[in-house]
């Protein structure tokens, strides 16, 4: 079984990276002449995923106009937020209304993304499958954050994600995900922390360690350093 639609988080407003988000939203900022959000289809593409979806908000325009001007050879759908962001999950869940399949891998295109993950994420989505998980998370140990000032967020043992004693793994924004996580849940404003505490309470929520350096655009600071790279 794999994989066949993928979900990026394209709405959000990148104020730490202002003022150059002002203008130009944060995925389709460049880093060595590739946007981010360029990184992360041609990824997609490499994990053979034919269908992308992306929803917007905050500077939308500027996401169909790239979009139609790249003229990428992979189905993408653009996805409105209308009158209010949603956040991450409720973003998620909108997407996620648009489509009739069931499981999903979802992306922030905050990390700098390379066909370096492709045998990861792969290995990911068969433990994703084999185990019949509703949700994954890829993780890395904040030792091999290229910005230090990244703390843990989370425990990870034998693929299992907690929040015990040391929290030296973070999240690097890609998710396999069933959406029966989101069942009885409305499409409003909500994180998917939320969603990811409730599956961590009752030990349903996996992890796979990525042993990739791992590079986020956190801020304007960091982003300035990543240009230099």
């Amino acid at each position: 079984m794999k994989i066949d639609t993928a979900l990026i988080l394209c709405a959000g407003f990148g104020k730490r990276l202002n003022p150059i988000t002002l203008k130009k939203p944060k995925p389709l900022l460049e880093i060595n002449n590739f946007t981010m959000l360029e990184r992360c289809i041609k990824l997609i593409k490499e994990l053979d995923i034919n269908k992308i979806f992306i929803n917007t908000f905050y500077l939308k325009q500027h996401f169909s106009n790239f979009i139609k001007n790249k003229n990428f050879d992979v189905d993408i759908h653009i996805v409105e937020e209308k009158e209010n962001i949603l956040d991450t999950g409720g973003g998620i869940l909108n997407m996620i209304n648009h489509s009739d399949k069931d499981d999903f891998i979802v992306f922030n295109p905050d990390t700098i993304w390379s066909n370096e993950y492709k045998n990861e994420i792969l290995k990911m989505q068969e433990i994703y499958f084999s185990q019949k998980l509703v949700n994954i998370l890829l993780m890395v140990n904040k030792n091999l954050s290229f910005d230090q000032s990244l703390s843990g967020d989370f425990s990870l043992s034998n693929n299992l994600i907690s929040k015990k004693e040391n929290l030296d793994f973070i999240y690097i924004g890609c998710q396999i995900l069933n959406k029966e996580i989101f069942t009885n849940q409305n499409i409003t404003k909500f994180s998917i922390l939320n969603t990811w505490h409730k599956l961590i309470d009752n030990k349903k929520l996996y992890g796979f360690e990525s042993k990739q350096k791992f590079y986020h655009l956190t801020n304007l600071n960091i982003f300035n350093k990543l240009k230099d790279l």
